[in-house]
C-alpha cells in the first residue's frame, strides 16, 4: 500500500507558511495536515477554518483537518467549505462516532477517526468498516516536539490486522528514526511537524523522508 507524508504546519511560522508548504509539496509530500485545537479538548488554541481557506490556493494537495476539539461536528461544514478533503475527529470527543462519520460522508469528504495514546483500539472497532482513515496519536495531543511513544505501535499493528486495506496515520514524534518503525508496524501515512520545522534545508529533509516511505 502506498505510503504518504502529511506535513503538519503547527510547528512552522504561521505568518509565513506559503513558501514552506509549497516547498514540502514540491519535494514529495502529498498532504497538508492542519492541527485544529480549541483550548478545551487540548489546552492550546491554534487556528480555524479561515486559515485553511486562506492557505488552500497555495498548493494542489489534499488538506486534512485534524480536529482536536470538543463537539467536532460543529466544525465539519466550515472546514469542508474551506477546502479540506479529509476531516479527522477524535473518538474521545463524542459518543456518536458512527453518526459523525455518516455526516462527513454526506458532505463528500473523507472521514477519519483519531485515538489518543491512552485509548484502546476497541473503542473504534465498531466503525472500522466505514472510515477512510484511522489516526493513532503517537504522542499526547496538544504540542509539537514531543517524544514518540513506542507502545502506541501495538495499536497500529492491531488496526492493520483488523483491516488490511485501511489508511493508518501516525502523528507525533515522527522523524527519520521513527518513521521506519511505524511503517513496519503497519502505518502508511506519516504526520511530520517539528522535524521539518527544524531542518536546515526543508526540501532535502522532506525528500529524505519521502525516500523512507518508499
Amino acid at each position: 500500500m502506498k505510503c504518504e507524508l502529511a506535513p503538519s504546519i503547527l510547528s512552522f511560522d504561521l505568518t509565513d507558511l506559503r513558501e514552506s508548504v509549497t516547498t514540502m509539496i514540491a519535494s514529495g509530500a502529498t498532504i497538508v495536515h492542519l492541527d485544529v485545537m480549541d483550548g478545551q479538548f487540548v489546552p492550546p488554541i491554534t487556528f480555524g477554518d479561515a486559515y485553511a481557506r486562506a492557505l488552500r490556493p497555495t498548493v494542489d494537495a489534499l488538506f486534512e483537518a485534524h480536529l482536536m476539539v470538543e463537539t467536532p461536528e460543529k466544525q465539519f461544514e466550515a472546514f469542508a467549505k474551506a477546502g479540506c478533503g479529509r476531516i479527522i475527529f477524535h473518538a474521545e470527543a463524542t459518543h456518536h462516532s458512527h453518526r459523525l462519520i455518516q455526516s462527513l460522508k454526506a458532505m463528500g469528504v473523507e472521514a477519519g477517526i483519531a485515538i489518543n495514546p491512552g485509548t484502546p483500539v476497541e473503542v473504534i472497532e465498531p466503525v472500522l468498516d466505514i472510515i477512510d482513515i484511522a489516526l493513532v496519536m503517537t504522542v499526547n495531543p496538544g504540542w509539537g516536539g514531543q517524544s514518540f511513544i513506542e507502545s502506541t505501535l501495538a495499536k497500529v499493528a492491531r488496526l492493520r490486522h483488523l483491516r488490511p486495506d485501511l489508511l493508518i496515520e501516525v502523528d507525533g514524534g515522527i522523524d527519520p528514526r521513527t518513521l521506519p518503525v511505524a511503517k513496519a508496524a503497519g502505518a502508511n501515512v506519516f504526520v511530520v511537524g517539528s522535524h521539518f520545522a527544524r531542518a536546515s534545508c526543508l526540501a532535502d529533509s522532506v525528500k529524505e523522508m519521502v525516500s523512507q516511505c518508499g
